[in-house]
């Protein structure tokens, strides 16, 4: 059984939710989502609160029922709060700057990488060396952080690379002579 699946999503005050057969959508301060539920899942809206529970109780159902769930939480989180990434920059004269729509990252190879900014996500430099990711939809904020460490992800020797803030890196120890 799913302890996720079974709390009910609250609508906080000056979020309007709205609950259309599967298409879930939620309009707040930040910005406007939607996210359509599987048909699996049934969704309804009762007052202030949104709740999700499975159709059947097959495997696939029960699998989905808790995933819905968190996913129409994000919705409602996202139009309030927002969700932020960080990013931090190691390494000699690995540095990034925001020009204009896209990020300009020196990342040690022979020409500066230029990633362009995609649109609902807001990325801010306020050191050289950290990057800070914004956004309403927590999936695109993931998706935007994961393509920027993969330019030059943490190399394991001398930990040199783009890496998320808190991030530990499993160091190894080089050759010995």
């Amino acid at each position: 059984m799913s302890r996720i699946g079974k709390k009910p999503v609250i609508v906080p005050a000056g979020v309007t939710a709205k609950v259309d057969g599967q298409l879930v959508q939620v309009k707040g301060a930040k910005g406007e989502l939607q996210f359509r539920v599987p048909d699996d899942v049934v969704v309804t809206q009762d007052g202030n609160s949104i709740k999700v529970d499975p159709r059947s109780n097959s495997k696939r159902a029960r699998a989905l029922w808790g995933t819905s769930r968190a996913q129409v939480n994000n919705l409602v989180v996202g139009v309030t709060a927002g969700f932020e990434k960080k990013l931090e920059i190691n390494g000699v004269g690995y540095r990034a700057a925001v020009a204009g729509k896209n990020l300009q990252l020196a990342l040690g190879y022979s020409h500066d990488v230029n990633y362009p900014i995609p649109a609902g996500i807001a990325i801010v430099t306020p050191k050289p060396t950290e990057i800070t990711i914004s956004g309403v939809d927590k999936r695109q904020v993931g998706q935007v952080a994961a393509e920027i460490r993969a330019l030059r992800g943490p190399e394991p020797y001398k930990g040199k690379g783009v890496k998320y803030a808190g991030e530990f890196i499993f160091r190894k120890e080089g050759k010995k002579k």
